[in-house]
Formats: C-alpha cells, sequence, structure tokens
C-alpha cells in the first residue's frame, strides 16, 4: 500500500511512530511470532472456485496516488526478433499486491522470506459494503467481527480475513476508488486498529485483506493498521477482486506473491477454493 505519497502524509505532525502503535505491535508481535498449523475451516455448501481474485494488472489501475501507475512498453517483437516481450516500470505496491512485514516494520520479514505455508490459509469475509455505501470512512470493527463469529463461527487460527465493503464497483474510476476530497484526504474503508489487534491476539490470524487501497482507512495519516500487523510479524493483501463471490467462511485462499529481491512486498495472482 505505503508509497512515497503515503509515506509523506504519515510524517505530517510526526505521528507515524507514535509510542502507542509501535508499543502495540511489539507486544502482539512476542505474541504471535511463532506460527502453527493453520485449523481446517467448516466447508459452506459444495465445492467451488478456484476462484481468481486478482484485478488484470494494468497501466491504468487505480494508484495510491496520482502519478504512481506503472508503464510499460514493448521490447521486442516476434516479427524483429522471433518473441514477443514487454518491459515493465512498476511499484511493489500497485495493483493487487502483498505487503510483507518489512514494509512496515524496520528488520521485518522481506518477500521472499514468506514461506508457502503462510500463503496458503483458511479464509474469511466480514462484510461491510452496506455501511460502507453510506460512510467512505468506516471500518471493520471489533463488533463486527464478534457478530460475524456469531453467525459464521470462531474464526480459525492463522486465517486471512478479509474485508469486502463493495469498492470493487468504482476500480475503473481512480479519483472515486481513492475517494480524494478537495483537500486531497482519502476516503475509502479499511480495519480499524482495535479490530486487528483483537484479531491478532484472540484469533492469531495469518493477514488481512482487502477490497480497496489499504488495510488502513484512507482517511488514516499514521498507518496504526499497517504497523500493528507488519509489526506481529503477519502480512497484507490489498486490491482484492471478487469477494462478493467468495463464501464468508470456508474457502482456502493461495498468494501468489513474486518474491521480489528485499521486497516490500509486491505483485501476487490471489486465488480461492472451497
Amino acid at each position: 500500500m505505503c508509497t512515497e505519497e503515503c509515506l509523506k502524509r504519515a510524517g505530517r505532525g510526526g505521528a507515524f511512530g507514535r509510542r502507542a502503535a509501535l508499543a502495540g505491535a511489539a507486544a502482539i508481535a512476542a505474541a504471535v511470532a511463532v506460527p502453527e498449523a493453520a485449523q481446517a475451516s467448516p466447508r459452506v455448501g459444495h465445492r467451488g472456485g478456484p476462484l481468481d481474485l486478482t484485478y488484470p494488472l494494468t497501466t491504468t489501475f487505480p494508484a495510491f496516488a496520482p502519478g504512481e501507475e506503472a508503464s510499460r512498453r514493448t521490447y521486442v517483437t516476434i516479427e524483429e526478433n522471433g518473441y514477443y516481450m514487454q518491459q515493465w516500470r512498476i511499484l511493489e505496491h500497485y495493483g493487487t499486491h502483498v505487503d510483507a512485514p518489512g514494509h512496515f516494520t524496520p528488520g521485518g520479514r522481506l518477500s521472499p522470506e514468506l514461506a508457502a505455508a503462510e500463503l496458503v490459509t483458511p479464509a474469511v469475509v466480514i462484510d461491510i459494503a452496506a455501511r460502507a455505501a453510506h460512510d467512505p470512512d468506516t471500518t471493520v470493527t471489533v463488533d463486527d467481527v464478534k457478530r460475524f463469529e456469531r453467525r459464521y463461527g470462531r474464526i480459525p487460527r492463522d486465517a486471512a480475513v478479509l474485508m469486502y465493503s463493495g469498492w470493487g464497483a468504482k476500480v475503473g474510476d481512480p479519483d472515486a476508488y481513492r475517494g480524494t476530497d478537495a483537500a486531497g484526504t482519502l476516503h475509502f474503508p479499511g480495519f480499524s486498529p482495535e479490530a486487528t489487534e483483537w484479531l491478532l491476539r484472540h484469533r492469531r490470524i495469518r493477514s488481512l485483506g482487502v477490497d480497496t487501497l489499504s488495510i488502513d482507512p484512507g482517511v488514516s495519516s499514521t498507518f496504526d493498521t499497517h504497523l500493528i500487523l507488519t509489526g506481529a510479524d503477519r502480512y497484507g493483501v490489498e486490491n482484492l477482486a471478487g469477494l462478493d463471490r467468495l463464501p464468508r467462511t470456508g474457502s482456502t485462499l493461495f498468494v501468489g506473491l513474486i518474491p521480489y529481491q528485499r521486497g516490500s512486498g509486491g505483485q501476487a495472482r490471489v486465488l480461492a477454493t472451497w
């Protein structure tokens, strides 16, 4: 998620490194640093998938800030060289992608260090689309998580907890997808720091995923959710597509992260089965 522009935003007011967020992240990291095998998720209905939750990577996909879009050019052609190949210029945090722990946490693990077992997880989907339609700054709260569990059962350990906000309907309009207002502030849903901390402490989740540009809400300038999640040695997945087609529980997520050298994250092909 965070590019040069969001790091500039984070630096305003000095709030980015505030002690509370860092202390919370460190405490959670100590509590959940050792991964354990994921519990099996309950099956929902008939077997389904694979469902592709990945947006096609294009030069027009909404970037976190204007000017950070990818670019490409034809490098060689079949007619002239005997084979076809493109050259891309792209940021690691563009399109459907992963935020590795080292994206926000000094010394945190980078993309090649995430093990395959961490990238295949049970998944649950928390639907806040109705609320997001009226309040773009809304977040997944602890109450949302508890309400989800009352209806669907306990979130399994090492799960990917995914937020469905309906934001994919805006993906064709970068300004609407970013939700930028006249002052330049972004407006889109994300996870609250409190829900993130609760999920880490009480459900020992593996990752968070969203159908927006960031696991933090757009209005955040301190990126507390990122600090807490990556400080606990967990990763995020952003710009997921098609979460409305995924069962609320009972699916398995496959995150095909590109292991960029020293990568703070990177593009991923994300698939789900159930």
